[in-house]
């Protein structure tokens, strides 16, 4: 299980309250608020004879992973009182994210520990962690018991028409001053499941069906929790302290990880997160599944899972993340149906069913692919090829039996600009969106096809030493005018040859900043689990870390992606972003000048631009939704936001259609039917390729007149191609 305390901005939070934030249950304690807090805050700091406890095992381990930690991690970091304090409030917001069990005395008992936690795990005493564990679980399971038992007239007592609301930024949550307030608080977590519930037009039998299997889910694994997933927990807690890609796997985690990895190469092709309660798409592979079907996205919350066309879905919010995995999983050519929540703000409350074939991912679906776009340009009809290349791969398996013909992403790419050279393309785009990495030696290999030699990257070590990678002189580079496309989910391995093209002034990076990964893990064996430890860091040519910032394009497009949710800046504990010496490289031109040259025609063409100005409004409708602090939990205040939300962005796509000469919709729902009836249709027999509402991909065509404008303001490179080498 993964363990990411993530940052939880506004937005998040939103999305989760607005999903059915997890009530552990409304209990009779609200009718006696005196005798429960006396009841609940009495427990001492002992473990009682039926608790939870560590083992002899856990002792070990956590003393062998505090000593790889100090000794292996990048971040030399002593686990001092600092760490330790810092280690308690992970821990409690890992158990209790919502503040809606913990109430003050039991964080005012809880600070006996504050500054006693580091030692602790040195000296392997873990009682403490343990002892907050099942303050947590007894409190929770007795809360989700009343909740299974009283559901029907716990739903009956809500009032819709009461004007209240309930704070969707848990970051200004304090915890409940007593047994009352936390009632209150889980009386209104309650009330905004069902009210989301009913706003997705089920009925008073469907919600009771609905929240009851919920929590009876829920209430099975509190009380099927055992000692290792409480010291993987604690564990994780720890670990990402030091930064959040470094990970504690337990015995049965680690069993399960290479086969929770082949998720992404045989069942649908996502890889998972857990964030509280629920199971969130972190990332499609590219030619997977989910990523041919089209409708799932990073961010998103899944909810419920069914098997074929006809199965019941079961509800998995709540479900530990190798359980929903286990769920997902299946046999090739079989049906899963997902019912998931959107990671946008504008369709928080509205669930979606997903169905997608499982399959395995074949390598031609992840090779890089061309075509050629022809571009209306400064009075004449220009070609410019496009290269998107998903993922940096090598088939390693078929190069080590021999065979001469293995595929890896510099192959393929060097032959298909041998092929546009015989179309005579004006210049090249590699477009990276949503490439999130593979192989470092094909981002080495891929560069050396566009620069004739040089360094690439620079890899920091946690003992301080710097080794450059560079590339093999190749004569026969690709010379004419490049362009790269990156978005937020490009990173690792996109950001270094990114990062290299611009720092060669070799060509224009254009879209939005990139994903900001740059850092190295190794999983390392332990005598107890694995963990996966961030060893080294990434740094360009140029000296500057890709960590953090990511590559900043030269010319900035919209992003259909919240930066403030997704990539490295939005993880808590992230690495910094820092420098290193930069190392002698050649420049093949000076792009900064370039940019000053393109940027005015630039402005100019999109400033007129339907699909510019629609992605630019919807991002602003976006930040209104993500500076949201509460929201309301009266029926009819739910149901005007809910619809001047949709007319607002019924009125967005409208203006765009208009623009663009296309007939206005009534409704948005209408365009979904339309775009799903063309999927449909163009997935069997391509019949929507010339309905005048398939959109152009604006980011691609911009792109290719970004490149156009450039090559019209330098000389261009007269060299013929005819071989490009791989080295």
């Amino acid at each position: 299980m993964k363990f990411i305390f993530e940052k939880r901005n506004r937005l998040l939070l939103l999305l989760c309250l607005l999903l059915s934030m997890t009530t552990y249950g409304i209990s009779d304690y609200a009718r006696s608020p005196a005798k429960s807090a006396t009841t609940e805050t009495s427990a001492s700091l002992v473990l009682a004879e039926n608790d939870i406890r560590p083992s002899l095992n856990h002792t070990r381990a956590a003393e062998e992973i505090l000593n790889k930690l100090q000794r292996r991690h990048y971040e030399k970091r002593a686990f001092d009182d600092v760490l330790s304090s810092q280690l308690l409030d992970g821990y409690l917001d890992s158990l209790d994210p919502g503040k809606s069990f913990f109430i003050l005395d039991d964080i005012e008992r809880f600070e006996a520990y504050r500054f006693e936690l580091d030692d602790g795990v040195r000296r392997g005493e873990l009682e403490p962690p343990f002892i907050i564990f099942n303050s947590y679980r007894d409190v929770a399971i007795k809360h989700l018991d009343y909740t299974v038992k009283n559901l029907s007239r716990l739903i009956a007592d809500i009032d819709f028409s009461v004007d209240e609301s309930i704070v969707i930024d848990t970051e200004t949550l304090t915890w409940p001053v007593n047994a009352q307030a936390r009632h209150d608080r889980l009386r209104k977590n309650l009330k905004n499941s069902v009210l989301n519930l009913r706003l997705s037009d089920k009925d008073n039998e469907e919600i009771q069906k609905t929240l009851s299997k919920r929590y009876k889910n829920q209430l099975n694994r509190l009380k099927t929790l055992n000692s290792e997933d409480v010291f993987q927990i604690y564990m994780n807690a720890l670990t990402t302290l030091y930064d959040p890609h470094t990970n504690y796997m337990s015995p049965r985690t680690s069993e399960n990880f290479s086969i929770n990895m082949s998720l992404s190469l045989e069942g649908i092709g996502a890889v998972l997160t857990q964030d509280g309660e629920f199971t969130v798409v972190d990332r499609l592979v590219p030619g997977g599944p989910a990523d041919l079907q089209g409708d799932l996205k990073p961010k998103d919350k899944i909810v419920s899972v069914a098997q074929g066309t006809k199965g019941e879905p079961e509800d998995i919010v709540g479900w530990r993340l190798d359980e929903v995995v286990q769920l997902i999983r299946g046999k090739k050519g079989t049906t899963v149906r997902l019912e998931v929540v959107s990671g946008e703000a504008l369709k928080a409350d509205d669930s979606r069913a997903i169905q997608i074939v499982r399959n395995k991912v074949k390598l031609e679906e992840q090779a890089a692919q061309s075509e050629v776009i022809e571009i209306y340009h400064n009075e004449g009809l220009k070609k410019v090829g496009v290269i998107t290349v998903p993922t940096f791969y090598h088939d390693y398996e078929a190069q080590l039996r021999g065979e001469k013909n293995f595929r890896s992403t510099t192959k393929d790419v060097a032959n298909l600009l041998e092929e546009m050279e015989t179309v005579g393309v004006e210049g090249v785009i590699i477009d990276l969106r949503g490439n999130g990495g593979g192989y470092l030696e094909e981002a080495k290999s891929l560069t050396g096809l566009f620069v004739e030699r040089g360094p690439v990257v620079q890899i920091k070590h946690a003992n301080g030493r710097i080794k450059p990678h560079n590339n093999y002189p190749n004569p026969q580079w690709y010379s004419k005018p490049v362009a790269v496309l990156i978005d937020r989910l490009s990173a690792s391995a996109s950001e270094i040859f990114a990062g290299a093209i611009q720092d060669y002034n070799r060509g224009l990076i254009v879209g939005s900043p990139s994903f900001g990964k740059g850092t190295v893990q190794g999983l390392q064996s332990l005598n107890h689990g694995q963990i996966k430890l961030t060893e080294a860091k990434y740094y360009r040519i140029s000296g500057e870390s890709t960590q953090h910032r990511g590559v900043v394009p030269n010319i900035t497009l919209p992003s259909l992606y919240d930066a403030d949710e997704i990539g490295e800046a939005s993880l808590t504990n992230a690495l910094s972003w820092d420098t290193v010496a930069p190392l002698p490289y050649k420049s093949y031109g000076n792009l900064e000048s370039l940019v000053q040259k393109v940027l005015p025609t630039h402005k100019k063409r999109v400033a007129n631009d339907p699909d510019y100005r629609f992605y630019n409004e919807q991002l602003v409708l976006n930040e209104k939704y993500r500076n949201l602090e509460s929201l309301s939990l009266n029926e009819s205040s739910r149901k005007m936001q809910r619809e001047e939300d949709k007319q607002a962005r019924l009125e967005i796509e409208n203006q765009r259609r208009i623009a663009k000469g296309l007939e206005p919709l009534e409704t948005l729902d209408k365009e979904d039917d339309e775009n799903s009836e063309n999927k449909e249709a163009s997935d069997d027999k391509d019949e929507n390729k010339d309905d005048p509402d398939t959109r152009a991909d604006f980011f691609l065509t911009e792109t290719a007149n970004i490149l156009l404008d450039s090559i019209a303001k330098e000389k261009p490179n007269t060299k013929k191609i005819d071989k490009v080498a791989v080295n």
